[in-house]
């Protein structure tokens, strides 16, 4: 292990500035002469995209083949924490096999809506439910000597005017949201490197935000690797190193780095900032190449099963009406659309990997139920929106010959990718059509869907079974007949909610937004915060998920009824399998905040855990709650705060399907400041423990309303309208109401004496 620090004294201005920018593409610089090396990063959120030797300077086209894994949409809805840590510790692999020293993922950012056209490569709407998919995917790359790249941080939601967008987002949404993701992944994983985002964030882009990169992400957080541009995310190079901006992507031919070298020699830039900078780069320079594996390799067989393990796991049965789902191994199946034999495994962009194999659907079908006749009809040309009804006629006949009908549709690469964002939430017309007339011919009609992220489904009532099998991977196929024939029981769970329309999201408003402003005016109430709160039913709810058998839960308890906010909670749960076959159930935990006096979700997700269970088995799930899982983020006091009260603590199979809940009180330990002044109201002297007292004697002497609530009123309502009115009235108005009993000089003496307690 070399200290790679020491040698920051030998050298040159230029040579320091020139290790903070990349050699090419996808090289940092390294120094010869100091026998510092060059490392590689590369794309890798779900499979190694390393560029071949020769390809295109963009880094676009050619890569080497890697195992291609299922994009983030689909891992995310595996809710499996262990598992994703086996994909990353796969793609670790995978990277030293390549040398390749960082990965450049996986993308925490939140699903603001639907449309973002990079969604697929992103978790949840739930910024729990991201941080754990995220720290344990970066926790089993980095196990393996491989760094990785969290990103893009922060509040990138769209792709539409992306380098120049500014994402307007109130402080307590941007922490409880759009930071939360980030926050977790960092504090539970540590990743060796975090990537801006391109856009500005309330008015500063996000490569030079002080705010953000240094206060936030290193002093808040305690990061302590470096931060990376998105690749041509830089917008002025020395205000972005003095932000906390370590490495700018890809090469600037020099251009910045010279930017660099003047700002020291005029006295614009501390040299102390720039050594700074370089020290940390070296650090995981460091670490790559004292974790380099020589001679790594990896085994290509056994990393695509376990692939198409992952994929089955991904996968979320949505609709099986009369249990058509699994298939008997005899039956006569019609396998329709073109995705069936070209399926879309991947979204498109930078993330695009070359993999070393693809499963082809009819045929693995054909390997499990050797049994069954499997037709196949195209249905619809891939190519083309246009709808050629000789094609969807040959379809519905052999559906109509078939015993069951499987049509395999959804969003081509042309719908969604990087760069640019959907425009609606339909499927191509003759994906449509398709299924409708399908289903018109043949009762027995199951879709199975491809897409990174939600459609709408109007013809959902005539088919018997939905598959959303979303961007699994190279072994997308074989995993599709794992799950049709019953090999696997699916267990996948959405980890977002799907709208009835796209009216109903509720950033419907407000996105892309107009030219370059982007106003988060929705604040905390995305995904399903906002569906449940505003009682929207949606299509499917976050968390929803089928299984080919059934679970129970019974005897939810706690340790202690009553905790302060110090102090931590027992939860445990019984969870038992009903059905005939062992499957996986996802127990999800939500907290409410009953009497919250700011606006609160009406649930929050706040654990989950993913249970195998054989038939007939039982197990205790345990969960330990601290702080956050009950607090909200104060602006004013600038950290978490827990409201003194009452907390239900719900379990349910979906953020809709609530089946256990009881109530625990947490104590705030935390005293608020309250600066008493002359607009202050009564009714907020009256809900503090330590100042009723004394606004109560207030009352007792000078209250306006005395008389009158002492009267026999005999309007029904005085009393309570009275009590409002006081409640609401301010200090200043008792010396108006108290026809001189109560002077100003008394009142400055009363807040005095309030603002002493």
């Amino acid at each position: 292990m070399q200290n790679y620090t020491d040698k920051i004294k030998d050298m040159t201005l230029e040579e320091k500035a020139g290790l903070c920018s990349g050699l090419d593409f996808w090289y940092l610089k390294g120094i010869e002469r100091l026998e510092i090396p060059s490392l590689m990063v590369t794309d890798g959120p779900h499979g190694l995209r390393k560029q071949a030797q020769g390809a295109d300077h963009l880094g676009i086209y050619d890569s080497v083949p890697a195992t291609c894994f299922p994009s983030a949409v689909g891992l995310a809805s595996t809710w499996d924490k262990e598992l994703i840590y086996q994909v990353g510790v796969a793609l670790g692999e995978e990277a030293q096999a390549e040398a390749v020293a960082v990965l450049l993922g996986p993308g925490a950012n939140i699903k603001r809506s639907p449309l973002c056209g990079r969604n697929f490569e992103y978790f949840s709407e739930d910024p729990y439910l991201s941080t754990e998919m995220a720290a344990n995917h970066i926790n089993g790359v980095q196990s393996q000597g491989v760094g990785t790249s969290l990103k893009h941080f922060a509040a990138n939601n769209q792709e539409h005017r992306r380098m120049s967008s500014d994402s307007i987002v109130d402080e307590r949404t941007l922490r409880e949201i759009y930071l939360a993701s980030f926050e977790g992944a960092v504090k539970k994983a540590q990743p060796w490197t975090v990537m801006c985002s391109y856009n500005k964030v309330n008015g500063e882009y996000a490569s030079e935000n002080y705010r953000l990169l240094t206060e936030v992400l290193r002093e808040d957080w305690g990061f302590k690797g470096f931060v990376v541009s998105d690749w041509g995310a830089v917008n002025e190079r020395v205000a972005g190193l003095k932000a906390g901006l370590e490495l700018e992507m890809p090469a600037s031919n020099g251009l910045n780095d010279q930017k660099i070298v003047d700002a020291v020699k005029n006295g614009e830039l501390d040299e102390r900032t720039l050594d700074i900078a370089v020290e940390r780069i070296l650090n995981i320079l460091d670490k790559a190449v004292t974790n380099k594996k020589q001679n790594a390799t990896y085994d290509k067989e056994a990393h695509h099963r376990f692939a198409r393990k992952v994929a089955a796991e991904s996968m979320v049965l949505l609709k099986n009406e009369a249990g058509i789902l699994p298939l008997e191994k005899d039956t006569d199946v019609a396998v329709l659309g073109g995705f069936a034999t070209k399926p879309r495994i991947q979204g498109g962009g930078s993330s695009h990997i070359n993999p070393t194999k693809i499963d082809n659907v009819l045929d693995e079908l054909k390997e499990l139920a050797p049994e069954a006749s499997v037709s196949f009809e195209e249905g619809y040309d891939l190519a083309t929106d246009h709808v050629d009804e000789q094609l969807i006629m040959k379809a519905q006949k052999a559906a109509k010959n078939a015993s069951v009908a499987v049509v395999f549709a959804g969003l081509p690469d042309r719908y969604e990718s990087e760069g640019y964002d959907r425009e609606h939430l339909a499927i191509p017309e003759n994906h449509r059509l398709l299924i409708e007339a399908v289903a018109e011919v043949q009762p027995n009609t199951v879709v199975v869907l491809s897409n990174g992220a939600p459609i709408e489904m109007p013809w959902l009532e005539n088919v018997k079974a939905v598959v959303e099998g979303y961007l699994g991977g190279q072994a997308f196929g074989g995993a599709v007949a794992d799950i049709l024939y019953g090999a696997t029981n699916p267990s996948g769970r959405i980890a977002e909610t799907f709208p009835v329309k796209l009216s109903d999201n509720p950033s419907f408003l407000n996105f892309p937004g107009e030219g370059d402003k982007v106003e988060y005016k929705e604040g905390i109430f995305v995904g399903y915060r906002y569906y449940d709160t505003k009682q929207v039913t949606p299509l499917f709810p976050f968390g929803y998920g089928l299984s080919y058998t059934t679970f129970s839960y019974s005897d939810l308890r706690f340790d202690k009824k009553e905790i302060d906010d110090t102090d931590t909670l027992q939860v445990s749960v019984k969870v038992k399998n009903t059905g005939n076959v062992a499957g996986k159930e996802v127990v999800q935990l939500y907290v409410t905040d009953t009497e919250a006096s700011v606006n609160r979700p009406a649930k929050e997700l706040k654990r989950f855990e993913k249970v195998a269970l054989e038939a007939g088995e039982e197990k205790e799930v345990t969960f330990t709650l601290d702080k956050r899982a009950f607090a909200y983020y104060h602006v004013e006091l600038d950290d978490w705060y827990v409201e003194t009260g009452e907390f239900k603590i719900l379990i349910g199979k979906s953020a809709e399907e609530i089946v256990l809940e009881d109530a625990v009180t947490v104590k705030s330990t935390i005293t608020l400041p309250f600066t008493i002044h002359r607009n202050t109201l009564v009714g907020d002297l009256l809900k503090d423990p330590k100042l009723e007292p004394v606004a109560r004697e207030l009352l007792a002497k000078y209250n306006p309303f005395a008389d009158m609530q002492e009267t026999d009123d005999k309007e029904a309502d005085a009393p309570e309208m009275l009590d409002a009115m006081l409640s609401n009235m301010p200090l200043r108005a008792m010396v108006n109401f108290s026809m001189g009993k109560f002077t100003d000089e008394m009142l400055e003496e009363l807040m005095a004496e309030l603002n002493r307690v």
